[in-house]
């Protein structure tokens, strides 16, 4: 079966990539936080008529670790133009096209290729109680074999080693690709305002989106349709809510490391109340 999908895929890519003048592009994109829920609503979203994902993948992985391949590579990931049309027309609403790639919203350069090359898109940011956040995307790392350090603790202990210069490296050398900064950037990826901060003024705040993942599990019915107002896509019934890529956390983080963690996304965590219209649900 594998021996097969790979050279089905290659064709679907080049088929893609011929066609791709026919092709949408996205209206939005789910761009992040990394393990915090996004294939949840993904997989919610993709369920309704009018929501088109692409056709190979999930996450495209374009405006970050894929610009050299160029906008019709991008655009070949996506349906055909001639089959929204018929949808839009069969709904009375335009068909909107989507991805997911958690990595833009952390990576530097993502936000600013985005806003050049997708004018008017809209983002979906979800975020959680960073310091699970953190020990849930060790658990993920690790057991995908991009994290050789078993032990959360000395993880962070080395993720300011780790990704020194990262950023500056990224900015630099624009294709270039740096492991530590995707792959075991704990802390830094749950700094969610930095990131918002970057995104702003590129897109503005009527253009952004941001969802506690926390509620979302807990009210998936309104959040839901809270995303729908947002897109501006009718209702037309719910999903079964499903959570996706849940993993088992490592055991108990000493409750040193654990006030320690709370007291550093405190200022952080703060921030994001102007974008969550409150106080994060894990601070309450």
């Amino acid at each position: 079966m594998k021996a097969l999908k790979a050279p089905v895929l290659s064709l679907s890519r080049i088929t893609g990539r011929f066609t791709s003048g026919a092709r949408m592009v996205p209206s939005f994109l789910i761009v992040g936080a990394q393990r915090c829920g996004t294939t949840s609503l993904y997989r919610a979203l993709e369920r309704h008529p009018l929501l088109l994902k692409p056709v190979l993948h999930k996450g495209v992985h374009y405006f970050d670790v894929g610009y050299e391949r160029g906008m019709s590579w991008y655009q070949g990931h996506f349906p055909l133009r001639a089959g929204a049309a018929l949808l839009g027309r069969r709904y009375a609403a335009r068909a909107l096209a989507f991805e997911s790639s958690p990595y833009y919203l952390f990576h530097p350069l993502a936000g600013e290729r985005i806003a050049a090359d997708l004018p008017g898109v809209k983002l979906i940011v979800l975020v959680r109680d960073p310091v699970e956040r953190a020990c849930s995307a060790h658990a993920h790392e690790l057991a995908r074999g991009f994290e050789t350090e078993s032990h959360f603790e000395r993880a962070v202990e080395l993720e300011e080693q780790r990704l020194a210069g990262a950023e500056e490296l990224l900015r630099d050398d624009p294709f270039a690709l740096h492991h530590a900064h995707r792959h075991q950037a704990y802390l830094a990826r749950g700094r969610y305002a930095d990131q918002l901060d970057r995104l702003e003024p590129l897109f503005g705040r009527e253009r952004i989106l941001v969802l506690d993942s926390h509620l979302f599990f807990a009210r998936p019915k309104a959040v839901y349709d809270r995303v729908l107002d947002f897109l501006e896509v009718p209702r037309l019934g719910y999903p079964e809510f499903e959570r996706h890529n849940g993993r088992a956390l490592p055991r108990r983080v000493s409750p040193d490391l654990a006030g320690s963690l709370r007291e550093h996304f405190a200022p952080y965590d703060a921030r994001l109340a102007r974008w969550l219209g409150g106080e994060p649900s894990w601070r309450q």
